[in-house]
């Protein structure tokens, strides 16, 4: 199974175990709004958080779709609808080691 079909059922499923699992274990989350690179450790605390949150129907990932992936690469592009109502188109670029998923870097756009 693709990296994008494994990552869209661990959203679909709210499946946080299944979503650490697809991450390298030298994974890094680049946050450009920050300047800064969080490692896997990091991660796992706000990627709970949001795990719980759409479990709460409280954050929803939608129009997922998948721009490119192959070995190496996955570029993903969806919708996010968060707690305080806001909207976001997101670009997500995920680097592929060994199958697994060891940097994130994504953008996104608030939309009105």
């Amino acid at each position: 199974m693709s990296v994008y079909k494994k990552m869209i059922k661990c959203l679909k499923d709210k499946d946080l175990s299944a979503y650490l699992d697809l991450l390298h274990k030298d994974f890094i989350f680049v946050r450009h709004q920050m300047g800064e690179s969080v490692p896997k450790k990091e991660w796992e605390v706000t990627v709970t958080g949001m795990f719980n949150a759409m479990g709460e129907g409280k954050l929803t990932f939608s129009e997922n779709r998948c721009l490119y992936e192959n070995n190496d690469i996955l570029v993903m592009h969806n919708m996010g609808s968060f707690p305080d109502g806001s909207k976001e188109a997101i670009m997500a670029v995920h680097t592929v080691k060994d199958g697994k998923i060891i940097r994130t870097e994504s953008g996104a756009t608030p939309i009105k």
